[in-house]
């Protein structure tokens, strides 16, 4: 295996000499894209519903495209289109009989969603992801590296099979559909990846530890950093890299890690290298190609077609709903610094599709975005359009005023004297004052945001922060049936699942109350 670690190197080495991919060019790639699914789809239910072969003949596609295709959000595609694959009729969207079916919620929604996963998806999946273990040659890592353990921590293997089609997360089916060669270095093991019960398998893992030689962890941050707890707790040691001496990357995606950065690297032993991923249910949309990269690089040639809609009152409601005949940019229409929600269509039958994440480009020509939030985690009761990138901002800019750490909080709207208010909060086990962390929040929302500084003299009347131990935003994902590698604490709560946290609060704190 060093000499795998050799290839990866050169492989890396000749692409840093080629030319940097260039605007039109990335355009292109991506108008070539768009005309493969559309020919690959043509005679399925949908594209023959809006004629694809008529948007095949026009000199500008593209264009034809966009005129002749609605956009969809998740309601209106599984109603239209997606439930009649989901009971096993073929070329629906896709020209084959989807087996299988992601189950995915995101942070907004309440009931599961079914999203397809074709044969395409899953092979486009393993295209990306070898792109970015190639990736891994900018780090500088020994060629004995690449001989280590990968641990994926994920959602089971273990899926449901109704007889018609298998679901369950998106990690257990591309996991369940590895390629022979990458098991040899995959852990937890097929054994333990099949447990279904989220605390069985990190007891698993943490008892078997030791014996994996473990270079590369994947997972969402604070799933990991609660793994590594146990770990470094059960086998009686002072940082993960006294189990795991050769860890050197840390993959994760689908959050900011800033506000668990500080905390997760006080379980190393020294540092390590970070590589961010876009992979969704929807598909593999971006990754970081080098350790020095801004943002992450969109995956133009693998079976995604990108739209960008401003994400701004004349295409969004207040709820984050997009309104019907968006604008919708393509690659050589955007700007960087720009907020704009994400439109994919793919090779699962995903048409015009709105994800239900906000990007911003931090370089067009490389087609370099970094995420900045969820079209339905914002809040602008009163016009402050106070995006998760700014909570975020603030949040991090809070912890390192008081040096502490903050693993997690939530934002929700609120009522207040017949005008408004927001109502923070922030999970963290260490001391701090509430009403001086009010303040700062404030303040530092206030030099973030003009919009967010302007209603604060205005509708929005107060800012109200709550601090709690971490342990009480842990218990309330359990209640949810939210634990578990994929899943992510909301940064906004609206409607009923504010209601249930404020029980959930007011309950534990009874509680605390009660034991005292």
């Amino acid at each position: 295996m060093p000499l795998l670690g050799k290839i990866l190197k050169n492989t890396i080495a000749l692409n840093s000499r080629l030319p940097k991919l260039r605007r039109k060019s990335a355009y292109r790639i991506q108008q070539k894209t768009l005309r493969k699914l559309l020919t690959k789809a043509e005679f399925t239910a949908f594209g023959e519903h809006y004629n694809f072969t008529r948007i095949l003949a026009d000199a500008d596609l593209v264009h034809a495209f966009r005129q002749t295709v609605s956009t969809h959000d998740y309601n209106s595609m599984f109603r239209q289109w997606w439930y009649r694959s989901l009971n096993g009729e073929a070329f629906v969207a896709w020209p084959e009989r989807v087996r299988y079916f992601a189950l995915s919620s995101g942070t907004s929604e309440s009931s599961s969603k079914h999203i397809p996963v074709t044969k395409d998806m899953l092979r486009a999946i393993r295209r990306g992801s070898i792109k970015q273990i190639l990736a891994l040659g900018h780090y500088n890592l020994s060629p004995e590296f690449f001989q280590k353990g990968i641990l994926m921590i994920g959602g089971s293997t273990h899926l449901n099979y109704n007889g018609t089609y298998y679901s369950g997360d998106l990690s257990g089916i591309t996991t369940g559909n590895l390629p022979f060669w990458f098991q040899h270095f995959y852990k937890p093991g097929k054994r333990i990846a099949r447990e279904r019960e989220w605390d069985n398998k990190l007891d698993e893992m943490v008892r078997n530890a030791k014996n994996w030689d473990i270079g590369v962890v994947c997972g969402v941050p604070a799933w990991i950093q609660i793994l590594f707890e146990r770990i470094i707790s059960y086998h009686n040691v002072k940082n993960i890299h006294e189990v795991w001496p050769n860890l050197e990357i840390y993959v994760w995606g689908g959050v900011s890690l800033k506000p668990y950065q500080k905390s997760f690297e006080n379980l190393l032993g020294r540092p390590i290298g970070y590589l961010e991923t876009y992979l969704a249910s929807e598909g593999f949309m971006a990754y970081q190609h080098h350790p020095q990269a801004e943002g992450i690089k969109l995956q133009l040639d693998n079976g995604i077609f990108f739209e960008f809609v401003p994400f701004n009152e004349s295409n969004f409601d207040n709820e984050g709903n997009m309104k019907a005949n968006p604008q919708a940019l393509t690659l050589n229409e955007v700007e960087e610094n720009a907020e704009y929600a994400l439109l994919i269509s793919t090779c699962s039958g995903a048409w015009r599709y709105l994800i239900g994440d906000t990007i911003k480009f931090v370089d067009v020509q490389e087609a370099e975005i970094i995420i900045t939030g969820r079209t339905k985690q914002f809040l602008s009761l009163c016009g402050e359009h106070l995006s998760q990138d700014n909570m975020n901002r603030a949040i991090n800019l809070a912890a390192e005023h008081f040096n502490i750490q903050i693993n997690e909080y939530t934002v929700a709207g609120t009522s207040y004297e017949n005008l408004f208010a927001h109502h923070w909060y922030v999970g963290t086990d260490s001391p701090v004052d509430a009403e001086k962390m009010r303040e700062l929040i404030d303040t530092y929302l206030k030099e973030l945001n003009d919009d967010y500084r302007v209603e604060r003299t205005a509708a929005l009347r107060e800012v109200f922060v709550e601090v709690l131990p971490i342990g009480i935003f842990h218990e309330w994902m359990r209640k949810q049936g939210k634990v578990g590698g994929q899943h992510k604490f909301p940064r906004v709560l609206k409607n009923e699942r504010y209601e249930s946290w404020k029980q959930h609060v007011a309950d534990c704190q009874n509680e605390i109350v009660f034991q005292s």
